[in-house]
């Protein structure tokens, strides 16, 4: 009898340990109890187009809302890849729009995993879409993060790329280390990094070449020994940004983030270097020290963490510009992520059928001076979103449901989810078996004209490269729908390229693009009246113009509106006088080439576009991207 009461004792206490951690579990953005599921607002399960003929999007809520259900045989579809990197957040947020998850299946439409080597990005499906862009280690990795910063600095000058500290990479660089470091004198701080280290491991700040590891690589940096600080603290800044495809470029920033405080106070005396709680601001290493103090509330100035929002709210109240901070950080990620485009988007044409499949959150660590001018420190192609706080649950649940939203995702055909083989592994590594020929959809004869035209209008006067938009061709027509549908649901995200502002960027691209181009013409024509341009692409699309057409009034070499201009114009652009070929070069596939494809364009084409007087001049080697 005495055993019996005891067993059921311990049964009493093993129900209610099991139950205290469910309901934790629930805490952190988990499913809700039926009796509070039924008090939420529904929301469709699809979200429609702006345009007519143009598929759907699924929608991904919060966690006050509920998705309606969708016809049985469209919820089968609905199966997510779960990787052992799938934050916990990113599976309550798919859980709400009804997905399955599965390890073992390829029919799914989603992938929150491990980055991969670019052949692997062969096996993705046209209808599957995976967080990651084949080749951004090329700012993932702290060394090549640097390499690519500094060209463009040579290339462009120190006035406009001027945000990250002076950098070296070992062995390569070791003599011009040795005069800078002898050059700087012994008062000087540097900061070790190992290249493709993260969360703090193996950074350490010296101050003697004695000091100096002998393990190889390194990234070695001056060190910004004078941060700007709240309550004799270091921080800095965790901005995501999010790009939805590298051609055309397509960047969003978040409006919130996080602020990672050292846990202990600065000192920039040479005695404390080695406290990696006073010079580093990563979590891993601060939420180690005893006196480091949590924060649970995004609004809240106070702990080792905040919300980015209450950071600008704190700044704002001592009279700082915080707008000025934020655009000097937008400007930052766009010029980053321009330095990555041409690695990027020469492996995209090589081992992915269709831009649809990839898309890549970033976490840029900013940090500010005691001007408070922004440097860049590293972009993490793989940003931690764990959220042990409520903090982080407010900043990255709110984040990962816009950026699913913003990923615009498509229910399949049934017909076109296949299943080329099994895999009992739950790594993304998985994607690497089952490859099939690539079934990536080429511009027609005549869009190929077009862009090549335009391309060799690098240095024309505004009112050439404006008539892009006169004549919309099919894969124009496309192109600006999907960018308009994206930013109906940007939710907190702000698209920061393209933008009415934007135009200035396109110099800094190593290979300019034609659909850059397109896209910066439709945001200076329409920002001001969009809704005019929505009018005219829903005309396009009612007619099926995005479908393809064989309308002389949609195909650029054939249309008569060239006739209708003035005569320098006409001179300009009709394509018979530009003598525009197109050619294919064919160039080494290794992940370090530049584009692929190029445009071969009549030096007679080129000086057409330009001012009288000018000197002609043709296009770089790397030519132009069609």
């Amino acid at each position: 009898m005495t055993d019996d009461r005891c067993l059921l004792s311990l049964l009493v206490k093993l129900s209610f340990y099991c139950l205290i951690f469910f309901l934790m579990d629930l805490s952190v953005e988990g499913p809700m109890s039926p009796g509070a599921e039924d008090e939420r607002e529904e929301r469709p399960a699809l979200v429609p187009s702006l345009f007519p003929f143009v598929a759907p999007t699924l929608y991904f809520s919060t966690a006050e809302e509920k998705v309606e259900l969708l016809p049985a045989e469209q919820r089968r579809l609905l199966k997510w890849k779960i990787s052992t990197v799938t934050p916990n957040i990113v599976k309550h947020t798919i859980g709400r729009s009804h997905f399955k998850v599965t390890k073992k299946s390829h029919d799914w439409l989603g992938c929150w995993g491990h980055h991969m080597k670019s052949p692997c990005f062969k096996a993705l499906a046209e209808h599957q879409k995976l967080n990651h862009f084949p080749g951004t280690f090329q700012i993932g990795r702290k060394d090549r993060l640097w390499r690519n910063l500094s060209k463009m600095q040579v290339r462009f000058g120190k006035q406009e790329f001027s945000f990250f500290p002076q950098t070296f990479v070992l062995p390569q660089d070791i003599k011009l280390l040795r005069k800078a470091w002898e050059d700087g004198g012994s008062r000087q701080k540097w900061i070790i990094k190992p290249p493709a280290s993260a969360r703090g491991i193996g950074i350490q700040v010296i101050h003697k070449w004695s000091q100096m590891p002998r393990k190889r690589p390194l990234l070695v940096q001056k060190y910004l020994h004078k941060p700007y600080l709240i309550s004799g603290n270091k921080f800095d800044l965790r901005i995501y940004v999010y790009v939805s495809c590298y051609d055309p470029l397509r960047v969003y920033i978040f409006s919130d983030g996080l602020v990672r405080f050292a846990s202990c106070k600065y000192s920039s005396s040479m005695k404390t270097l080695g406290n990696k709680f006073m010079h580093l601001t990563n979590y891993s290493v601060n939420k180690k020290n005893s006196e480091y103090q949590s924060n649970s509330d995004d609004k809240a100035c106070q702990g080792h963490k905040w919300a980015l929002k209450a950071l600008w709210q704190y700044l704002g109240s001592k009279g700082v510009n915080t707008t000025r901070i934020w655009e000097k950080i937008k400007d930052i990620v766009i010029k980053t992520l321009i330095g990555s485009e041409p690695y990027v988007n020469n492996l995209l044409k090589s081992n992915v059928r269709t831009p649809y499949s990839c898309h890549e959150l970033f976490g840029f660590d900013i940090m500010l001076d005691e001007k408070l001018k922004p440097w860049i420190l590293e972009v993490n192609i793989s940003p931690s979103l764990h959220s042990n706080t409520a903090l982080d649950v407010a900043v990255k649940g709110q984040m990962i449901r816009d950026l699913l939203n913003l990923a615009g995702f498509r229910i399949p055909q049934k017909e076109d989810v296949f299943a080329p083989c099994s895999s009992a592994s739950s790594s993304t590594s998985s994607l690497c078996v089952g490859t099939r020929e690539r079934t990536k959809p080429e511009p027609s004869a005549d869009e190929k004209v077009k862009r090549a035209f335009y391309l060799s209008q690098r240095y024309a006067e505004q009112d050439v490269i404006s008539t892009v938009l006169d004549v919309l061709t099919p894969e124009d027509v496309r192109v600006l729908a999907a960018s308009e549908d994206e930013r109906t649901r940007m939710g907190q995200f702000e698209r920061i390229f393209p933008s009415p502002a934007s135009s200035r960027y396109l110099r800094f691209f190593e290979c300019p693009r034609y659909l850059n181009i397109l896209l910066d013409q439709w945001e200076q024509k329409y920002w001001g009246s969009r809704s005019k341009g929505i009018v005219l692409l829903t005309s396009l699309c009612e007619k099926g113009v995005h479908l393809g057409t064989s309308d002389p009034l949609h195909l650029w070499s054939k249309s008569s509106y060239i006739s209708r201009l003035d005569p320098h114009k006409q001179s300009l652009l009709r394509p018979s006088s530009s003598r525009v070929v197109v050619t294919h070069q064919q160039r080494s596939a290794d992940e370090d080439a530049s584009d692929t494809e190029t445009a071969s364009v009549s030096n007679s084409s080129i000086c057409a576009g330009l001012q009288p007087g000018r000197t002609c001049r043709r296009l770089p080697r790397q030519s132009a991207s069609l």
